[in-house]
């Protein structure tokens, strides 16, 4: 059913998501949408040259253009099935869907030890919820300086509020609606780029505090959460795979070995286009993390 594959965008995620479609997923009548000159892959220049409708669209341009290219998408074409990667948008617009099914591609929601962690919790009262993402945006992109990329650019959608939304997609999909308690963002290195490069955001979610903590500065890189309940302690580490649980009896570590981040992209496709998409990030969620999005980058320190 879905044989005729368009992903508009050719950077290094656009390609990441042509080369799971074509060698994992087998799909092979893939066009990409780019002004690049291709020789994998037929390629057309603008969405309007699409001469056959799609029947699965990827939009992995940046972020700055996901709502052009979306609402392009919905007024031209009907009963597609649309993945635009996260962030949605560059910032909170108002877009009615109704042609077409639309997902936002958060992937980390099939990691491993997120799905773990979140059966785990399900019965659980949860007291305490700390995520960091500790992150070096020179050491991101091989192909590309830092400071050409879309993430040091205002204009092209970048900062690590919108980078790094994958923390708030998980919070609110595990836990629920985020409170704000305190803000603070900004840019605090000395990167070559125009965006903020640290949140720190500290809040409640139902009666659990919550803390984030995202930056682009680190060298040291980590990106884990740590959750405690009232009979357990739990702490998900997503670099090196594992996660530690202890309670007032036990101890437990589980290790994923082996595994790598594009098997979270390849289920993320899978559970789509078998029409099992219930965990996906949905187009009504992924626009309420972008208002919430917008409400933090606004928060002005009281």
């Amino acid at each position: 059913m879905y044989n005729r594959v368009l992903i508009v965008g050719y950077g290094s995620i656009g390609e990441k998501h042509a080369e799971i479609l074509k060698n994992i997923i087998k799909i092979k009548n893939i066009t990409i949408c780019t002004k690049q000159k291709l020789n994998k892959f037929k390629t057309i220049k603008k969405l309007s040259d699409a001469e056959v409708k799609p029947s699965y669209i990827v939009i992995g341009s940046s972020s700055s253009e996901h709502f052009k290219h979306l609402k392009f998408i919905e007024k031209n074409f009907k009963k597609s099935i649309v993945l635009v990667e996260k962030p949605l948008f560059n910032k909170y617009k108002k877009i009615s869907i109704k042609k077409n099914k639309v997902f936002v591609g958060y992937n980390l929601r099939f990691h491993p030890v997120i799905e773990y962690i979140n059966k785990k919790i399900k019965k659980e009262k949860v007291i305490d919820i700390k995520v960091l993402c500790n992150s070096f945006l020179p050491n991101w992109r091989t192909n590309q300086h830092y400071k050409k990329s879309s993430s040091a650019s205002k204009k092209l959608g970048g900062g690590v509020i919108l980078d790094l939304s994958h923390e708030i997609d998980l919070i609110r999909w595990m836990f629920g609606e985020i409170n704000i308690d305190f803000v603070r963002k900004g840019k605090f290195s000395k990167l070559l780029i125009q965006t903020e490069d640290l949140l720190k955001l500290n809040g409640k979610v139902k009666k659990a505090n919550l803390s984030i903590d995202l930056n682009y500065y680190s060298r040291i890189k980590k990106r884990n959460i740590s959750i405690d309940t009232e009979n357990l302690s739990i702490f998900g580490d997503l670099i090196n795979n594992k996660v530690e649980i202890k309670s007032k009896k036990k101890s437990l570590v589980k290790r994923f070995s082996n595994y790598h981040i594009n098997e979270s992209y390849i289920k993320q496709h899978k559970l789509i286009l078998t029409k099992k998409s219930k965990e996906v990030c949905d187009f009504k969620f992924g626009l309420e993390t972008m208002k919430l999005i917008e409400k933090i980058k606004r928060w002005k320190v009281r």
